[in-house]
C-alpha cells in the first residue's frame, strides 16, 4: 500500500512538473516586451494547422496581419518560440547580411531517423549543407540548363501531342493530375535518366511512387506527419520512416541500380546522378555515400513533382480566367516562333518577357511555399519590433519564420493583391517591388537551388500549350479557387481547365 501511494505521488508530482514545464514553454513571450500572440496550451498558435481547420496560405496571411505595424512579432509553433519577420529590410538583414547567424532550416527528421529526408540539401545543416550545396550548384547553371533543355522539351512535346491525339479528353482536364504527370516525366529524365510518358502510361511505377511520396496531407499520412512534427524521437524509437516503406525501397533501388549500370557501362548523361557520381569520385574531401546520392535525387524529385506542378496549375487557371492576358502571351510566343515553325531554344525562352511576367505574377499570387524558416545558430539581437517594445535577442536553436504569402498579399507592396496583374513585373514596374517582399523561391543563400530549372520547365510547357491550344474555363472550373484546409496546397474539387484546339 505504501509503495502504491509512493507511485501515485510520483505520478502526481511528475504530472505537475510537466504542466509547469509546458506552461513555461507556452508563455515564453510573456517575459519579453515584444508583440506576441496568446498561445493555446499544448498547441501554441499553430492550432488551425495542427487540426486542419484553415488552409495554410490563409493561415500565413492571417498570421502576417496580426500586428500590421510591427517589424516582427512572437508566436508559438506548438511548444517552440518563433519570431515572425514581417519587415522586408529585416528579412534581408537576417537571411542575407547575417546569414551565418541564421544558417539552417528547421528540420524535424534527421538522417538517423530517415536518411532520404535527413541527408537531403534542404534538411542538412552547417558545414555539411555547404558541401552538398556546392556539389549540387553546377547542376543548375545556365550551361547545364541548355544541356537539359532537349530532355525537357521532349516531355513538353509528349504532353501536347497527347492532348492533340485525345481531343475527347480536352473539354475538362484536371490540370493538377496532368501537370504532375509532366513534371514526373521531366524529373525522371533529368535527375534519374529514365524515360517515361505518364499520360500514355498512366500507372507507371515512377508516377505512382511520386504520388505516394507527396500524399501526406490527409488521413493517416497527415497524422503520421504530425507525429514526426510533435514527437520525432518516438518515431525514431519505433524505426518508422517518413515515406511508406515500399516507396522508400523504390527510390533506394532505382538510384542504386542507375548508378550501378552507369558505372558498368560508362554512361554519361547531363543530369544530377552523373554530377553526384563525379563529385563522389573526386579527391576533394567531400564524402558522398549511396544514401547521400539517393537523398539529393529524391528531394529534387519531390520538389519538382509536386511544387512545380502546383505552380503550373495556377498559371493555367489564371490564363483561363484572364483571356486578355492569355492573348497577349500567345502573341508574344507566336512572334518569337513564327506560328510554330521556328524551333524553340533556351535563348528564345529567356527573351520572352511577357511569359516571365505571367509566371512571376502567378508565383506572387500563389507562392509555392507559403512560408519559410531559419534556425538561429549564433546569438543575434533583433531591433525593436515597434517603437514601444524592446530588442529581442534570438538564442541558438530559436526559430524565425518568413511569411511569404503574407508579404505577397500585402497591398503595401502589391496594390490590389487579389488581382492577377502581370504588369507588376514589367520593365517599368518591377524595380518598384521591394526585392525582399517577393520571395517565391525563398531568400538568401538557402533559396531554392533549382529555381532556374523549375522556371524553364514551366515556361517551356506553356509555350507548347499556347502554340496549340486556347485555355478556357470548363464546366468544373471554380473561381476564386477554394483551398482544402490543412498544411498542403490543394484545391477543393481539383483545378479544371478546357483545352480548345487552335485553328491553324
Amino acid at each position: 500500500m505504501e509503495s502504491l501511494n509512493l507511485l501515485l505521488w510520483t505520478l502526481i508530482v511528475g504530472a505537475i512538473g510537466v504542466i509547469i514545464f509546458l506552461y513555461y514553454k507556452a508563455h515564453f513571450w510573456n517575459g519579453k516586451k515584444t508583440p506576441h500572440l496568446k498561445p493555446v496550451m499544448l498547441f501554441g498558435n499553430t492550432t488551425p494547422i495542427f487540426f486542419q481547420t484553415k488552409f495554410i496560405g490563409q493561415f500565413i496571411i492571417d498570421l502576417y496581419n496580426s500586428f500590421p505595424e510591427a517589424k516582427y512579432f512572437g508566436m508559438m509553433d506548438i511548444h517552440k518560440p518563433v519570431a515572425v519577420i514581417r519587415d522586408p529590410d529585416l528579412i534581408k538583414e537576417l537571411c542575407v547580411k547575417n546569414f551565418e547567424n541564421f544558417l539552417d532550416h528547421q528540420s524535424f527528421i534527421d538522417e538517423t531517423m530517415d536518411p532520404i529526408f535527413g541527408k537531403n540539401v534542404f534538411s542538412l545543416k552547417g558545414e555539411r549543407w555547404r558541401e552538398i550545396r556546392n556539389t549540387l550548384s553546377p547542376s543548375f547553371t545556365a550551361t547545364k540548363m541548355k544541356f537539359m533543355f532537349e530532355l525537357i522539351e521532349k516531355c513538353a512535346q509528349n504532353f501536347v501531342q497527347y492532348y492533340l491525339n485525345h481531343e475527347e479528353e480536352t473539354n475538362s482536364i484536371e490540370i493538377k493530375d496532368a501537370f504532375t504527370r509532366y513534371t514526373n516525366d521531366v524529373i525522371a529524365t533529368a535527375a534519374f535518366g529514365i524515360s517515361v510518358d505518364s499520360l500514355k502510361d498512366k500507372n507507371n511505377e515512377f508516377y505512382l511512387r511520386g504520388k505516394d511520396a507527396t500524399s501526406f496531407g490527409k488521413g493517416l499520412r497527415a497524422f503520421k506527419f504530425l507525429l514526426f512534427r510533435t514527437i520525432p524521437q518516438f518515431m525514431k524509437l519505433i524505426g518508422e520512416p517518413f515515406l511508406t516503406r515500399s516507396t522508400d525501397r523504390f527510390f533506394k533501388r532505382i538510384v542504386s541500380e542507375t548508378v550501378k549500370v552507369r558505372e558498368e557501362k560508362n554512361i554519361i548523361r547531363p543530369d544530377m546522378i552523373h554530377l553526384l557520381m563525379e563529385a563522389r569520385d573526386k579527391d576533394n574531401g567531400v564524402e558522398l555515400t549511396p544514401d547521400d546520392i539517393i537523398a539529393q535525387c529524391f528531394i529534387f524529385f519531390l520538389a519538382g513533382f509536386d511544387t512545380t506542378s502546383t505552380a503550373m496549375c495556377f498559371v493555367a487557371h489564371e490564363l483561363a480566367m484572364n483571356p486578355d492576358v492569355q492573348d497577349k502571351l500567345r502573341n508574344e510566343i507566336d512572334t518569337f516562333t513564327e506560328n510554330r515553325e521556328d524551333k524553340i531554344t533556351y535563348e528564345t525562352l529567356s527573351k520572352m518577357k511577357y511569359l516571365d511576367m505571367v509566371v512571376s505574377e502567378a508565383l506572387r499570387k500563389y507562392p509555392p511555399a507559403p512560408s519559410t524558416d531559419r534556425v538561429c545558430i549564433k546569438k543575434f539581437t533583433l531591433p525593436k519590433a515597434t517603437p514601444d517594445s524592446e530588442d529581442y535577442t534570438a538564442q541558438p536553436k530559436s526559430v524565425i519564420w518568413i511569411p511569404i504569402q503574407g508579404l505577397h498579399h500585402d497591398p503595401k507592396y502589391f496594390p490590389d493583391p487579389e488581382k492577377f496583374d502581370p504588369e507588376r513585373f514589367s520593365d517599368e514596374n518591377k524595380d518598384k517591388i521591394h526585392p525582399y517582399a517577393y520571395l517565391p523561391f525563398g531568400v538568401g543563400p538557402r533559396k531554392c537551388i533549382a529555381n532556374r530549372f523549375a522556371l524553364m520547365e514551366t515556361k517551356l510547357l506553356f509555350v507548347y500549350i499556347l502554340q496549340n491550344f486556347i485555355l478556357e474555363k470548363s464546366a468544373k472550373t471554380k473561381h476564386p479557387i477554394e483551398f482544402q484546409k490543412g498544411f498542403t496546397i490543394v484545391a477543393k474539387g481539383g483545378l479544371w481547365v478546357k483545352f480548345t484546339k487552335r485553328n491553324k
